[in-house]
């Protein structure tokens, strides 16, 4: 027997496919694999067949067929008859992806010895997100990826490129996640909540540079509450209320809660904020659970205490994992995403860590890191195409587009 590839190219129409395994069944050719691709009108199919006879003429049969309707055809005889399997995914995404930054990825992973398979548009809007299913080249000495070692070498060269690259290994365990968890201040929301209570006390910009040095790992993070929430002290209970009502959205939250509720995903809110002030919004959001602080109140008034666990670094794990067994989720079937140094250790427990818009000490650790300000983004992450969230949307009668200035 003899591989055949044949590639057919031209103009999109109907019958292309017909006409050409019409030709191939006259020839009782056994098919092997077969591709589609359709970009802006221009069609590449791609066929590959094993011959049992006569391999020059199905040749000629193909070139015959394909002249009839005015598509090109190139034949190989002989092809590689074994179907490649792809080891990772990598997601790159940008506003926009330069024909430069694009190349200085792909050159990026044939320096790792990693081919690119096949490549698709997963979004255009927020941003442009492509996919691209990469496996190791035959003979090459990083036939194997350790963990991370992929994404350490992209990672530098998309930085520089002005992209985000998102990887992971191929196959059931990307397909398998089941449960999110979000941290809020800054990931969820917008700004952060202490910051917006302290206003009320005349100290924002006292705790905000506690907030920072927390969030970037230099200062304890229990320790760094404790002190924010002192300067509270006094203040009525009301404030509770009043800034939860201010709380605003990250852009392409509701979308992104509203599609992995739709995909079955178990989704909650592990925070270093509040309960009080966040217990509503996961509420609205349909959230699966809400992890966070206590503050004490006595006589309609903040105290400046908090009370009871405290929901920090390792706080933060704790919950995760008492989420994910309450609704039985292994670990590695879990995503989390959060931006500050308290967020590691969530990150760290759950299958896949994305860091978002995060501070350093969390960019270098988390498996992905997104610098887009839109949450949408770690959908395309996880392999949920734009086109999927705005068909299920406009089945609902909700698909809109927010104008991005």
């Amino acid at each position: 027997m003899t591989s055949v590839l044949i590639t057919v190219t031209g103009p999109d129409r109907p019958g292309v496919s017909s006409v050409l395994f019409a030709a191939l069944t006259r020839h009782g050719v056994d098919l092997v694999d077969v591709e589609q691709v359709v970009i802006r009108g221009r069609l590449t199919l791609g066929a590959l067949v094993t011959a049992h006879h006569d391999p020059e003429g199905l040749q000629e049969a193909v070139e015959q067929a394909m002249a009839s309707i005015s598509m090109q055809v190139q034949t190989s005889l002989g092809a590689d008859p074994s179907v490649r399997l792809s080891t990772h995914v990598v997601v790159v995404t940008g506003r926009p992806i330069t024909a430069r930054a694009f190349g200085s990825i792909a050159q990026a992973l044939a320096d790792a010895g990693a081919n690119i398979d096949a490549i698709r548009r997963v979004a255009d809007y927020p941003v442009t997100g492509l996919e691209l299913m990469v496996s190791p080249v035959p003979g090459h000495s990083s036939r194997e990826y350790p963990p991370g070692t992929l994404r350490t070498k992209l990672v530098e060269v998309a930085r520089s490129a002005g992209v985000d690259v998102a990887v992971e290994r191929a196959g059931l365990a990307r397909r398998s996640k089941r449960l999110i968890v979000f941290d809020v201040d800054s990931t969820l929301i917008q700004g952060e909540v202490i910051e917006m209570l302290a206003a009320r006390a005349g100290a924002e910009d006292e705790v905000r540079a506690v907030t920072e040095a927390a969030m970037a790992g230099e200062l304890d993070f229990a320790e760094s509450l404790r002190r924010r929430v002192a300067v509270l002290a006094g203040l009525p209970e009301s404030v509770l209320a009043e800034v939860a009502a201010e709380l605003e959205l990250t852009p392409g939250a509701r979308t992104t809660i509203r599609t992995l509720k739709r995909l079955g995903f178990r989704c909650g809110v592990v925070s270093g904020g509040f309960t009080r002030v966040i217990s509503g919004l996961a509420e609205e959001l349909g959230m699966d659970f809400c992890a966070a602080n206590e503050l004490e109140v006595v006589d309609g008034r903040l105290t400046g205490r908090v009370v009871g666990e405290i929901v920090d670094r390792p706080g933060k794990a704790v919950a995760l994992r008492r989420f994910a067994d309450a609704h039985g989720v292994p670990l590695e079937q879990c995503v989390a995403v959060g931006d500050g140094a308290n967020d590691i250790d969530m990150l760290a427990t759950a299958g896949l860590g994305i860091a978002f818009n995060a501070k350093p000490a969390l960019r270098e650790v988390a498996d992905t890191a997104l610098s887009h300000p839109y949450l949408d983004v770690v959908l395309f992450v996880l392999g949920i195409t734009r086109d999927d969230v705005e068909r299920a949307d406009a089945a609902e009668g909700i698909a809109r587009r927010v104008p991005i200035a």
